[in-house]
């Protein structure tokens, strides 16, 4: 799908006011740039989540992410079949959410967030936002988004405000996916914290939600990071690849004992405290530090981007 099928980008050869409706300057002269509309802003947004979710490579992405909850729920399944429990991981992490799931299917939901958060989900956050800037300059339609009256400064917060709206969706497939399984798997009732107290189900249902949207919070530093390479090539390929890397790089340095004085600065190292919302009461120390070092990495990065994108030399 083109951005000229959806009026994202002006025809070449006309002018970003003939595009956007507003009169052109008289003959020899230099008439006024109208400033864009906020509605201009908000087309623009609607078009950039139309390409970016019509994209085959977004729908397979969301497609590999959807079949983990069933793959890990199908093999739960299988395993128990016979009677036998499964094991988890250690108390209080992600993992060992595992050992609910044959009683209660909702646990698949936080079994299913906590194995793709480490590399699946933010592996698509990073291709998404790799190609943000990098893979229009690459197809050759940077220069005519430019031409029309939003400016490089709102072009980039739609970018950004798009690859949010991507991790926003493809937690919630993660989440929606994992609940559909879990129900027609295995039971669903009450819910038993890590601090041992029961909660309802309706409770229940509510600390996923909840889980799901701080599994979405904590993608928006990488988010801010993916956007900035972005800005720093014309190759789609390269600024995909360099995110990925460096998602990697972070996670193997997150593991080194030795750079235990770091690790509360990389994106990554509180993204499994998630799990602290199955307590009762919940435990909010690490929830918050997460969204501090998120909100550190976004302000940082997006604003090198902003820096960057303001003054590339665009070519393409």
């Amino acid at each position: 799908m083109s951005r000229a099928e959806t009026g994202a980008v002006p025809e070449p050869g006309k002018s970003g006011a003939g595009a956007s409706g507003a009169g052109a300057p008289g003959a020899g002269g230099t008439g006024p740039v109208s400033e864009p509309r906020p509605s201009w802003t908000l087309g623009l947004f609607r078009s950039e989540l139309t390409i970016t979710f019509r994209r085959w490579r977004t729908l397979a992405l969301l497609g590999v992410l959807a079949a983990v909850p069933i793959v890990v729920g199908i093999a739960v399944k299988i395993e128990t079949s016979d009677g036998s429990t499964v094991g988890g991981g250690g108390e209080g992490g992600g993992p060992a959410f595992i050992a609910q799931i044959t009683n209660n299917g909702l646990f698949l939901v936080f079994t299913a967030l906590a194995a793709t958060l480490p590399f699946f989900l933010p592996m698509a956050i990073g291709v998404i936002a790799g190609d943000a800037v990098a893979g229009e300059a690459n197809a050759g339609t940077l220069r005519y988004l430019l031409v029309a009256p939003a400016g490089r400064t709102r072009l980039l917060l739609v970018k950004y405000a798009t690859t949010l709206t991507f991790c926003l969706v493809a937690t919630l497939v993660v989440a929606v996916t994992a609940l559909a399984t879990g129900a027609l798997l295995f039971p669903l009732g009450e819910v038993t914290t890590i601090s041992g107290t029961r909660l309802g189900f309706g409770e229940g249902l509510w600390r996923a939600l909840l889980v799901a949207l701080v599994v979405a919070a904590s993608l928006t530093g990488l988010a801010a990071l993916g956007l900035f390479v972005s800005t720093l090539t014309s190759s789609g390929v390269t600024a995909m690849a360099t995110t990925v890397g460096l998602l990697i790089t972070v996670q193997i340095l997150d593991q080194i004992p030795q750079l235990d004085a770091l690790h509360p600065y990389f994106f990554s190292h509180y993204w499994l405290s998630f799990a602290d919302l199955m307590r009762e009461p919940v435990y909010w120390d690490d929830l918050i530090k997460n969204l501090r070092v998120q909100g550190l990495y976004a302000a940082v990065f997006g604003s090198a981007a902003w820096a960057r994108f303001g003054a590339k030399d665009i070519m393409a």
